[in-house]
């Protein structure tokens, strides 16, 4: 049976299998059988050829799901019971190391830039050097960030937090490949996002963030778990505002 899944998302898309092919770097003989023999291709090239169509590898090759489930497991490094468990050197290690990607959001994150106070200075730095640094703070005058505060229990601290780590990153902002936005979504994960490395720090209602779980996944090829969160991030990026 043909694999009408991927033909009709090649069509879609409006790519030819020499386009895909020449994305995924394989011959057009290959993406060939793997529509006219429904062939599954490696773990690397579906996640490739799905990325390049915009779709779900699962449903382009359902045979892959265990696959994927495995992965996907095998993405989570550690648990830690609460944020002040995160090893101090596993966030220095992780801002120092990150060369493409940097993408952080909170509501406020002011712990990040207090036990790193050059952290501006780096994230300039870094997008001088072709990284792509995101930041999406609350915004301290959204009614969403004004309930989170009541429900941490500390009200109007959190819009002045908000509000001090935008201050912070003032010395970043100009440089090219630093953008910042403000977002009044409610957020139901903090996440910092270094190249392949994610720490989520999921939030729990009527207690402050740092007091919550943080969970470190490092991103696989064929995995959904990284790629989830990202698209989080980016559903959460495309709602905000410039600051």
């Amino acid at each position: 049976m043909a694999n009408e899944r991927l033909r009709a998302a090649i069509s879609v898309k409006g790519e030819t299998i020499q386009s895909l092919a020449d994305h995924v770097e394989v011959d057009p003989k290959t993406v060939e059988r793997w529509i006219t023999t429904n062939r599954t291709p490696h773990r690397g090239h579906r996640w490739k050829a799905a990325t390049f169509l915009g779709m779900d590898e699962v449903y382009l090759w359902p045979s892959a799901e265990k696959q994927a489930e495995t992965a996907s497991t095998s993405e989570l490094i550690t648990y830690y019971p609460h944020r002040g468990a995160v090893p101090s050197a596993l966030w220095s290690s992780l801002i120092d190391g990150a060369k493409s990607n940097v993408e952080i959001l909170v509501y406020a994150g002011l712990f990040l830039f207090d036990s790193h106070p050059d952290l501006a200075d780096q994230l300039a730095d870094k997008a001088k050097g072709g990284a792509e640094v995101r930041v999406l703070l609350g915004d301290p005058d959204s009614e969403m960030v004004r309930q989170r505060g009541e429900e941490e229990g500390i009200g109007g601290d959190l819009a002045a937090r908000a509000r001090i780590t935008r201050r912070y990153l003032e010395p970043a902002l100009g440089t090219p490949g630093v953008e910042l936005r403000l977002h009044d979504t409610i957020l139901y994960n903090s996440i910092y996002r270094f190249d392949d490395d994610v720490l989520v720090n999921p939030h729990v209602l009527g207690a402050p963030a740092g007091q919550n779980p943080v969970m470190h996944f490092r991103y696989i090829p064929g995995a959904r778990t990284f790629r989830h969160y990202m698209k989080s991030f980016d559903y959460a990026w495309e709602r905000a505002q410039s600051a």
